[in-house]
């Protein structure tokens, strides 16, 4: 006798499966909810995009929060791909609008550092370089100085031990120089009027010295290597003594009788640091003006900072970089700069 047998109907696509592609991504959305969905994360970048635009309103007086934020300013910026990835991954629309506050916020601050500003020429190069008082090779790195070419170099933290390596190595290339404390000039061009500036430290950390131009302008060329800062867990961003250093530099260059200047050296701190408004508010960044990119600086085995900086008083940048590694915890930095003036 024959059986007969039963077959399960062949199922067809799930509701997931049909629709063109376009309708298969709004039914994954969840148009119903996708505004619903994510608010932790739309409050997130609503405080991120507070955070970089108000920056300037985060108090100094515990532990010196708003400088500590401002040396790592950049960074912030980090958190908003990751917010995009958790806003996608939760089908957040609300998430997604709130990115624009923080985008918009970073791209204000550091968009222009995102395109080339660099030129070519100009009429002198400086360079300048912490070279770190532990540097296990001081004629390799004043060799590695020589190899850039500069017209004038500025070393900081320039210890009695290694002078003369420096001294040895730079020499030829550089027939003037200065040395006071743990800072040096050396130039290609005459060198004049070398003093020591107090910067309200033990001992000296900056000189200031008059270079003569291939024009026979002069300009003052200050070198400085402000206090270290540290991050402690009771006391915070101990900045202090490099604040009241910046305070003394800044007024020792709104005193310089000579109309164009140029500073050199390790500050500390970076540009959006406020602490150092009194040397930022009267000089321009070479770096800001003339260069590629951030130029962070510090440390050297992975750089988050730029605390080493050229800057300028009327007179022009026109390129700036960093410079390969040398022996030092710091990258060594590069300016070209035109005598024409600038602001």
């Amino acid at each position: 006798m024959a059986q007969a047998y039963m077959t399960e109907p062949e199922q067809g696509p799930g509701p997931e499966q049909t629709g063109s592609r376009a309708e298969r991504l709004r039914r994954w959305w969840g148009p119903e909810r996708m505004w619903r969905r994510g608010i932790v994360l739309a409050v997130l970048a609503v405080l991120l995009g507070l955070l970089i635009l108000l920056h300037a309103r985060i108090p100094n007086t515990v532990g010196n929060l708003g400088s500590l934020l401002e040396t790592f300013l950049p960074w912030l910026g980090l958190g908003i791909p990751l917010l995009l990835l958790l806003a996608v991954f939760r089908r957040s629309a609300t998430a997604l609008v709130a990115l624009v506050l923080p985008v918009f916020a970073w791209a204000n601050l550091f968009g222009g550092q995102l395109t080339g500003k660099a030129g070519t020429g100009g009429d002198l190069t400086f360079v300048t370089h912490n070279v770190d008082a532990a540097n296990p090779d001081p004629a390799g790195t004043a060799r590695d100085l020589v190899a850039a070419d500069a017209d004038v170099v500025a070393l900081e933290e320039v210890t009695a031990q290694a002078l003369p390596a420096y001294k040895k190595g730079l020499a030829t290339a550089y027939p003037y120089h200065a040395v006071k404390g743990t800072v040096g000039l050396w130039s290609k061009r005459p060198l004049s009027d070398a003093a020591s500036v107090p910067i309200k430290m033990g001992w000296t950390r900056a000189l200031r010295a008059t270079l003569t131009t291939p024009d026979g302008d002069k300009i003052a060329v200050y070198v400085a290597h402000l206090p270290s800062v540290r991050v402690k867990v009771k006391a915070g961003f101990t900045a202090s003594q490099r604040d009241a250093s910046a305070a003394a530099l800044g007024k020792a260059v709104s005193q310089e009788p000579l109309r164009q200047v140029v500073l050199l050296g390790d500050l500390n701190g970076t540009m959006n640091d406020r602490s150092l408004a009194p040397i930022t508010s009267q000089m321009r960044s070479a770096q800001g003006a003339a260069g590629d990119g951030f130029g962070f600086t510090w440390p050297v085995s992975f750089p988050m900072a730029r605390i080493d900086q050229i800057m300028t008083r009327d007179l022009n940048p026109v390129a700036a970089w960093t410079l390969p590694a040398t022996g030092s915890d710091h990258l060594p930095i590069a300016a070209s700069i035109n005598l024409s003036g600038g602001s």
